[in-house]
Parts: C-alpha cells; sequence; structure tokens
C-alpha cells in the first residue's frame, strides 16, 4: 500500500495529432480540416471582425458624438470643500495629501482647476496655487482677501 508522501500525478501529457499521416492515425486525408473551403486551405485565415461577408458590426451601427483627443482633463476643486479646514495656504500637493484630490490613477497626473459654487458663501482668506481658476472662484477668493495663483 502506499502512503500519501509516496503519491505521484499519472502520466497526464496528451500526445500531439499527426496530421496527414495515413488514414489509420484519423487525421489522414484531409487532415482534421474537413472538404474544401477557405479554412481548409493553406493559409486560408479568417480575420476575426469578418462576419461572413455580412455587413459589419462598426458599419451597422450610427458613428455617434466627437471625443476631442487634445482635451485638458481636470481634477477638480471646490471651494466649498476647503471652508471647514483649518489651512489657509494651498497647493497641488497640498490637496493630495489632505486626500482632495487624487495623486494616482489616470487622472493623477491631471491638472488640478478650482471651482466656486456661487450658491454657498464663502468668507475665508485663502491663498491657493493651482493650474486653472473659474472666472467666479478668482473673484470670491480675492473678495475675501485671498491669493489665486495659476502654477
Amino acid at each position: 500500500m502506499y502512503s500519501l508522501s509516496q503519491l505521484q500525478r499519472p502520466n497526464v501529457k496528451k500526445k500531439t495529432k499527426r496530421l496527414g499521416k495515413g488514414q489509420a492515425t484519423g487525421y489522414g486525408k484531409q487532415a482534421g480540416r474537413g472538404h474544401k473551403g477557405q479554412k481548409s486551405r493553406s493559409g486560408g485565415k479568417v480575420p476575426i471582425w469578418f462576419e461572413g461577408g455580412q455587413m459589419p458590426i462598426q458599419r451597422r451601427l450610427p458613428k455617434r458624438g466627437f471625443k476631442n483627443w487634445n482635451r485638458i482633463e481636470f481634477r477638480i476643486v471646490n471651494l466649498e470643500q476647503l471652508l471647514n479646514l483649518d489651512e489657509t495656504n494651498f497647493d497641488i500637493a497640498k490637496f493630495e495629501e489632505l486626500g482632495i484630490v487624487s495623486s494616482t490613477g489616470k487622472k493623477g497626473k491631471s491638472q488640478v482647476k478650482i471651482l466656486a459654487n456661487t450658491e454657498i458663501e464663502f468668507k475665508k482668506s485663502v491663498n491657493i496655487k493651482a493650474n486653472a481658476f473659474s472666472k467666479s472662484a478668482k473673484e470670491i477668493i480675492e473678495a475675501n482677501g485671498g491669493k489665486a495663483e495659476v502654477v
């Protein structure tokens, strides 16, 4: 009797098909390619997108919209996010440190833009260094005695 430590896996290596080596192999004559047609010929490959002559899906579907390749993606910071913080000087590194903007991933390298919600009162003097400011955000910061500096 064998113990657990002496057990071995059976030899599970499959033999390769020996194509075109006579009728007795089961892969003689047409060598597993069937009769005639494009796929039975040497070099008779069909592209994966080919649909047998049917109108392809990328031509059946309508073209929609437009995506500008040269667009500038921004990481957004709203002024109201800064209301509850004790800090008064902010820059991009500080926003990342506080977790207000993401510092990793696809957007981690994009620019930072400061926006303002005009419905909420912002009465705090802050100095902010960022890549861009909305017109209303810049006005609100400067009206409260702060400084909006474009980096």
